[in-house]
């Protein structure tokens, strides 16, 4: 189990609801009840030498989540504020579920979101010191080595209303206990035959405190120590170690670590490595429509619900990345929605909007058409090519122009045409006029039909050029102005349009019963063939991010993109349900 814990936790419910407050300017509210913590141990002399020491210490076995990047923000920009350090840490404990795959995938996600490490640690890295530590518990005759199976283990512990049994074994002698301990260590027993228990309270009200199980048999190979080790820390008792070791001052992990403080105290004082880190807690993030559980994320991947860890419907770093999510969006939602000290449901639309905000100002805006109907212009003179000078980001002035071609024959959207239109449809139908972007006037003098089927496969319009650059000379107005692309001049894509997950907004709040795989949502991907864009895009980069007029913001996909066969992702709709929400909230 890493720092963020939510895959191990005691229940994947949240009993959330959505969150859908937010600040007009977008700014994070409230104060940041860690750092009023960090203050108070800075002025009462807790931290000697006044360095904030932080560590971010997942678990190696899956992809990050957008959940995980709140805790990254967290721990890196603490450290941060207080121009401390900040550890990457790998608490590879359970070698049965790591991979060196996922550290370097780690690495990577971190260091995309624009954070560096003081120092990189790995859980095994102490191995030893942890073992000597164990030693030095069954010593103080706090620590002793049970044969009791892990069903007798869990029937012994009682429940929240009945203290829990002692264990037959918990009597042993100091000599025992450090003679089977290290009989353990040497492989004499089969695994889950014994573990090493800490000596507490069988009758504590805080379950993880009725002597908890330190260490294990698991004989796995592990990537960095391979099979010198046949026993593994438990994540209680190695984790506040590794603290100590690295000398961190402040512990920051999510909330269902809150009733493990007390072990975790617990563990600090009675090794005495000298340090006393501070364990604080914080909500974890729940993002509405999709799920923050690794164990789950896994099973979606491994049944092939997903293509990958990556997919850009997965609210992994890596599959945020690929869909063309920016670092900047990422941090800018991780600080918006806060520090706070109770769980809650965060809107999946505050997330969008974050992406929004930030690829307004900064991504270029071209002409495609997704789903495209052929336009004739008939009196247009066959063979003439106009270039138009059109502004790439009229929210930047400083991004410059860029030509864009216009001919004879041209695309626009299926949709901007309706044969029969109805009231306060103002797009183009037989006998109307609309304007082309950038342009001219075109209006609409014939149809023509697929003889078998009825589809509308062409129009035939005529253009009016005194409309040049899209005004008229006489005054006349229009209604409607359409994206267009010249059908010579165009460059043929795959577009792939991405919608939530999950069909519920909260699908880690069913019940044990509830397969929350029904729940995916059968529309999440939509993938569109010969999709039209303007010749300026033939060389667009993997990873490059455009605002397709009137349609959304699409990033080239990095994993599929080649060029001559373009494939690019929806990253959001232009259409933002957030700003509206804050919009009158703020009223």
């Amino acid at each position: 189990m890493g720092t963020y814990g939510v895959e191990e936790s005691n229940s994947d419910k949240t009993n959330d609801k959505i969150e859908t407050n937010m600040p007009s300017d977008g700014a994070m509210t409230g104060s940041n009840f860690i750092h009023e913590f960090i203050d108070e141990d800075l002025k009462n002399g807790r931290v000697p030498d006044r360095i904030i020491r932080t560590r971010f210490p997942p678990e190696p076995n899956g992809y990050l989540h957008i959940g995980h990047a709140k805790a990254i923000c967290i721990d890196f920009g603490t450290a941060e504020k207080y121009k401390g350090t900040c550890n990457l840490r790998f608490d590879d404990t359970n070698p049965s579920k790591e991979d060196v795959e996922y550290v370097e995938s780690i690495k990577e996600d971190v260091a995309w979101l624009g954070f560096k490490w003081d120092n990189i640690y790995y859980a095994s890295d102490f191995f030893d010191i942890m073992y000597e530590c164990a030693v030095k518990l069954i010593k103080k005759g706090l620590a002793y080595v049970c044969d009791l199976t892990p069903e007798q283990i869990r029937e012994y512990r009682g429940t929240l209303t009945e203290p829990g049994k002692e264990s037959p074994y918990r009597n042993r002698s100091v000599e025992e206990n450090l003679d089977l301990f290290e009989r353990m260590k040497a492989g004499e027993f089969p695994d889950g035959s014994r573990v090493l228990r800490a000596k507490i309270d069988m009758a504590s009200p805080n379950m993880n405190m009725r002597d908890p199980v330190l260490y294990r048999i698991l004989r796995a190979s592990h990537h960095r120590t391979g099979n010198k080790w046949c026993i593994y820390p438990m994540y209680d008792f190695a984790h506040p170690i590794e603290d100590c070791v690295e000398k961190i001052t402040h512990s920051l992990c999510s909330l269902e670590f809150e009733d493990h403080r007390p072990l975790y105290d617990w563990v600090v004082n009675n090794v005495d490595l000298g340090v006393k880190p501070r364990q604080i807690e914080f909500a974890r993030l729940n993002l509405s429509y999709t799920l923050m559980s690794k164990r789950k994320l896994l099973q979606l991947v491994e049944e092939g619900h997903v293509s990958g860890w990556d997919d850009p419907r997965m609210p992994t770093i890596s599959g945020l990345r690929r869909r063309g999510y920016t670092p900047r969006s990422i941090r800018n939602f991780c600080e918006r929605i806060g520090v706070a000290k109770t769980n809650s449901l965060v809107d999946y639309a505050l997330l969008e909007h974050c992406i929004r905000e930030d690829l307004n100002a900064s991504a270029p805006r071209v002409m495609a058409v997704l789903r495209p109907l052929k336009v004739v212009i008939d009196n247009y003179p066959e063979g003439k090519i106009e270039w138009f000078d059109v502004e790439n980001n009229p929210e930047n002035p400083e991004m410059g122009t860029r030509k864009v071609p216009f001919s004879r024959e041209l695309y626009i959207e299926q949709e901007d045409f309706m044969e029969n239109p109805p009231n306060k449809f103002f797009r183009l139908a037989p006998g109307r006029e609309v304007r082309l972007k950038n342009s001219y006037f075109i209006k609409c003098e014939r149809v023509v039909k697929d003889e078998g089927t009825g589809e509308i496969i062409e129009l035939h319009c005529t253009y009016d050029p005194e409309t040049r650059g899209g005004n008229a000379l006489d005054g006349r107005k229009v209604k409607g102005t359409l994206h267009w692309v010249s059908a010579s001049h165009a460059v043929d894509a795959e577009v792939r349009l991405y919608d939530h997950l999950f069909t519920i907004p909260n699908p880690a709040d069913l019940g044990e019963d509830d397969d929350y795989r029904k729940y995916l949502n059968p529309k999440s991907l939509e993938v569109l063939k010969n999709c039209k864009l303007e010749p300026g895009l033939a060389d667009a980069e993997p990873g490059s991010r455009y605002q397709f007029l009137r349609l959304g913001y699409f990033c080239v996909d990095t994993v599929d993109s080649k060029k001559g066969s373009l494939v690019f992702n929806r990253i959001v709709g232009l259409k933002d349900s957030w700003a509206k929400v804050a919009s009158k909230s703020n009223k």
